[in-house]
């Protein structure tokens, strides 16, 4: 083997050991971040906004959106194992395909175009796209499932809604008025302050932008 292929062989697996030390970071500070939680006064209270995702779609922006998936996930995985779940699971799970709606758009239009108009761009499709699936989910998955979890009738979740925003009077527009607006919103301010701050801190990542 020449040198050159074992320096080479070594600058990949350098990179490999990097990469997953930074995912690992990345989330673990994401896990930290999802024990902050913002309430919204046009939601019931079990939809807080926290900026988990903000370190997440740093690194998908670092890595690549595989990366954001890994760290997605780790994420979800530490948060699962350190708190518990209250919906075996299925909570988790349609919080990592949310997560990823937001982030892997964003990083796929990203790594096409490296500018602050693709980052937005990116980001602005991340969070339409995580608005629309998440609305599928919470209708279809996360609200009977948390209250089937609560041994709730669907209409006690509305409920909860109507009480805080009288608009919501049946399932499809407490998807239309607390679930939409609360990820839109979400995505809004991951996105201002990933904006805000990625180019002061990609350096950590060695990126050449």
């Amino acid at each position: 083997m020449s040198t050159q292929v074992m320096n080479n062989t070594n600058v990949k697996a350098g990179t490999k050991i990097r990469t997953i030390v930074q995912v690992g970071m990345l989330a673990a500070i994401a896990v930290v971040l999802m024990l902050f939680e913002i309430p919204l006064p046009f939601a019931p209270s079990f939809y807080e906004i926290d900026f988990s995702e903000v370190p997440v779609m740093i690194g998908t922006f670092a890595m690549g959106p595989l990366a954001g998936a890994a760290i997605e996930l780790v994420k979800i995985l530490l948060n699962f194992f350190i708190n518990g779940t209250t919906t075996a699971g299925v909570g988790e799970v349609a919080n990592f395909l949310i997560g990823c709606a937001l982030v892997v758009p964003a990083g796929i239009i990203y790594r096409r175009k490296r500018t602050r108009k693709g980052a937005i761009i990116g980001m602005a499709a991340g969070t339409v796209f995580m608005t629309l699936l998440g609305c599928v989910l919470n209708a279809y998955v996360l609200l009977p499932t948390y209250a089937a979890a609560f041994q709730l009738p669907i209409d006690s979740l509305v409920a909860m809604g109507t009480a805080v925003n009288g608009s919501i009077t049946d399932l499809f527009t407490f998807v239309a008025f607390a679930v939409a607006p609360f990820n839109i919103l979400k995505g809004v301010l991951v996105s201002l302050i990933v904006f805000l701050i990625y180019k002061k801190i990609s350096p950590v990542f060695r990126m050449n932008h």
